[in-house]
């Protein structure tokens, strides 16, 4: 497929900013119990929650995403300049919304640590099972992109499904972290074909599903992932909403293929509550893709700091991706 450089651009923009929109939404509702948030839903941007920012703050979902495409722009596929990058944010608080850095998960945190203290990039994930949170999943979609530029959005297969396993693995490299970054990159490729929404997301779960299930490395967490097949049926009560990345990546196919706007999206993806900002952020960022920018509420965009700049950067990324195409 050879992209028509306006429509691809759009689709960037649309999956970055409502990634990032999603992850603002969510992080006043963080660790909060979705029963409290029935009783007093997030419907627009809030300041507070346990991490005190004001409203509009986007936490390290957008932080790692951000130097994921910095690093795609500057460098394409080179995992040195990501971790060079995660820890310049992580050191130094580059990317961040407010000059801090809050909410880093512990996995991440030893991956960057590990790099900082000389280990190959490829070899700075943790592979316990302890480990298995969903900070790699969180900031895939740059890779995603890339990706479907690159090679016209394509299903997975061992070349593009190396790529996101070795992206993964830089911060989280069991292969059940690794299998989910795979099945949520090929629905987003699903998802820049088009056709229906619910049609596109059960594509690219269906064909990373055959996938996966010819490839002996993974053979101990294929089948939880069985469940993905038709997603939308389950009720509420069945989706969780923890760090735990195989609940993310359900919590987010979950409220894509339960509403029709990216506003029902991501605010049913919030009053999930526990880890209320990375559920939104993941759910967002496919959302984002498939409604566009435009379907993002402007007062969620004006609230949401660096918007604008965001914005921009996401033209300078579409362009990156294309060149890739081109090269």
């Amino acid at each position: 497929m050879f992209w028509d450089t306006e429509r691809f651009a759009r689709l960037a923009e649309g999956a970055i900013l409502g990634f990032a929109v999603g992850d603002a939404l969510g992080v006043p509702a963080e660790f909060m119990e979705r029963s409290a948030l029935r009783r007093d839903p997030v419907q627009a941007m809030r300041s507070g929650g346990v991490h005190r920012q004001p409203a509009g703050t986007w936490s390290d979902d957008t932080s790692m995403t951000l130097c994921a495409m910095d690093s795609l722009i500057a460098a394409g596929i080179d995992y040195d300049d990501l971790m060079r990058r995660f820890s310049d944010w992580l050191l130094h608080a580059s990317n961040t919304a407010h000059g801090t850095v809050f909410d880093v998960g512990n996995t991440c945190r030893r991956a960057i640590f590990a790099y900082a203290d000389g280990a190959d990039p490829l070899a700075c994930g943790q592979t316990e099972e302890f480990a298995c949170g969903n900070g790699s999943l969180m900031r895939v979609l740059p890779m995603a992109l890339y990706l479907a530029g690159r090679f016209g959005a394509a299903q997975l297969d061992d070349c593009i499904a190396g790529i996101l396993h070795d992206t993964s693995k830089c911060t989280h490299a069991h292969p059940r972290c690794q299998m989910a970054c795979g099945i949520y990159c090929a629905v987003a490729f699903a998802l820049c074909r088009g056709g229906s929404l619910n049609q596109a997301v059960q594509s690219g779960i269906l064909s990373s599903l055959s996938y996966y299930r010819e490839k002996a490395e993974f053979a101990q967490v294929a089948p939880e992932f069985e469940a993905l097949i038709r997603i939308e049926r389950r009720a509420e009560a069945q989706i969780e909403s923890t760090g735990y990345v195989l609940h993310t990546l359900e919590a987010a196919l979950w409220c894509l293929s339960t509403t029709r706007s990216y506003q029902a999206c991501v605010c049913k993806a919030v009053n999930l509550g526990g880890d209320a900002d990375t559920t939104a952020a993941v759910a967002g960022g496919l959302a984002g893709l498939w409604y566009g920018e435009a379907g993002i509420p402007r007062e969620w965009a004006e609230a949401t700091a660096g918007y604008a700049s965001i914005r921009a950067r996401c033209s300078r990324f579409a362009a990156a991706c294309l060149c890739a195409h081109n090269a």
